[in-house]
């Protein structure tokens, strides 16, 4: 039997990548604002390097004043197909796999991960499992007025991660542990490697460890019985380093 598929499993495989691909965003875009128009599908952004994203996703809002998220297809204002179509297929995957987060067209902060009691935190873990389910990685969430927050996907050849270097690799593993709720970080640190072809390898038969690497680095992660970081050590180039 397969194991189930669970939310909290899915934010460790989606957290480092996704971060990662956020922080690649906001250098990218630098000082910016944003404008969209849902009904003729247009998004941009404007400011330090303007773009006009070619696709983007309606995901859904989170509004503090009933405390809940709404997916965009539910949504009674009826968006364009066209915008909901991903949030709709990631609802097909929560209805197959019983994930009633991922399935309800409206879901209560109360019962996310954590309890999240405001808006731009409620949205997260569901913009997360929508970007792992997709493999569409580059998100975007605005002010809608009111305190509510609508979160997007978006889209552009333009928004692409560079190959891997060992500076950015180890700033993601250190921010992850530092600044992301991670259920379990062997996971995440694994999954990270793999979606982001690192190939990664347990140390021993005890999984203590993960080693990673791309063309001039290698990492080795070790962890400590709960599953938790304890120590990374890599070389680069030659030279070796600690964190």
């Amino acid at each position: 039997m397969s194991k189930k598929h669970t939310l909290p499993d899915m934010l460790d495989d989606a957290a480092l990548l996704s971060l990662e691909h956020q922080i690649h965003l906001e250098e990218f875009l630098g000082e910016h604002n944003w404008h969209v128009d849902l009904q003729a599908a247009r998004f941009e952004f404007t400011g330090e390097r303007p773009l006009i994203c070619e696709r983007f996703h309606l995901l859904g809002s989170a509004a503090p004043g009933p405390r809940s998220w709404m997916w965009g297809w539910a949504n009674p204002s009826g968006f364009p197909e066209e915008l909901t179509a991903l949030g709709a297929a990631v609802r097909d995957f929560g209805r197959d796999n019983e994930i009633p987060e991922l399935a309800d067209p409206e879901v209560p902060f109360a019962t996310l991960p954590g309890s999240p009691e405001e808006a731009h935190l409620a949205l997260h873990p569901l913009t997360e499992a929508a970007k792992l389910l997709t493999g569409r990685w580059f998100s975007y969430n605005g002010d809608a007025g009111g305190g509510t927050r609508v979160a997007f996907i978006i889209e552009h050849p333009d928004l692409r991660l560079p190959a891997p270097v060992s500076t950015r690799v180890m700033r993601i593993l250190q921010e992850g542990i530092s600044g992301l709720r991670l259920f379990d970080h062997k996971r995440a640190v694994y999954t990270y490697a793999r979606l982001r072809g690192l190939s990664p390898r347990f140390v021993d038969a005890e999984r203590s460890g993960i080693t990673l690497g791309g063309a001039d680095f290698t990492f080795e992660v070790s962890f400590d019985e709960h599953n938790r970081i304890s120590g990374i050590e890599g070389n680069l180039s030659g030279a070796s380093t600690t964190g």
